[in-house]
């Protein structure tokens, strides 16, 4: 009986592992692409051809991955805003925080900005952006608030200060908006939101 040589297990592996790797890359290499355009040209005017051309790949290998431009965009924007838990919230300052915390993401990542510019005029864009906020802010609302039963509604008026100070400052730069301090925005807005979370319902 003739012995077979044992599989060169050493030669083999690679190739199986080599293709994952390949995968992970591609999608972040077509996400990178898609957040940039998405933030550059809105959610109408980006297009999978340019998009792929920014990824260095076949506009097929897009369609592959995401399947057209809606689940592109949805990939794109899957966003965590990396809220701090509640527990680590002080009550008395929990409108500071939170103005602040916003403030430090839009300025630190064009995503954020990118997916309110496309939520105003596109309907899978307001869905998204209203899926962050039900998402990762309903819950420090329901934690702090005097009834957690009206998180919601606490949740959606601190959405109204947050958000339109982002579109005054950095969609539509208007200037007194743009040229405020991190410090001024947070003097102004915090005791506001302050009051949406913390206090009882007039």
């Amino acid at each position: 009986m003739v012995d077979m040589p044992e599989p060169d297990t050493d030669r083999t592996a690679p190739s199986t592992a080599a293709a994952p790797r390949r995968s992970d890359a591609t999608r972040a290499a077509i996400l990178r692409a898609a957040r940039e355009r998405f933030a550059a040209d809105g959610y109408e005017r980006a297009t999978i051809r340019a998009i792929a051309r920014e990824a260095g790949i076949d506009p097929s290998m897009v369609m592959r991955y995401y399947g057209n431009k809606e689940g592109l965009f949805a990939a794109a924007s899957e966003f965590d805003l990396r809220l701090p838990e509640p527990d680590s919230l002080p009550r008395a300052r929990v409108g500071a925080a939170l103005v602040g915390h916003f403030l430090d993401r839009w300025e630190r990542d064009d995503v954020l900005t990118a997916l309110l510019r496309v939520g105003t005029t596109n309907a899978s864009g307001a869905e998204r952006m209203r899926n962050v906020f039900r998402d990762q802010v309903v819950p420090i609302a329901a934690a702090v608030c005097p009834d957690p039963a009206e998180a919601p509604r606490r949740a959606a008026l601190v959405a109204s200060q947050i958000l339109g100070m982002a579109l005054a400052r950095y969609v539509l730069r208007f200037p007194p908006a743009a040229a405020m301090s991190r410090e001024e925005v947070v003097a102004w807005l915090a005791p506001t939101v302050q009051r949406y979370l913390t206090e009882e319902r007039p």
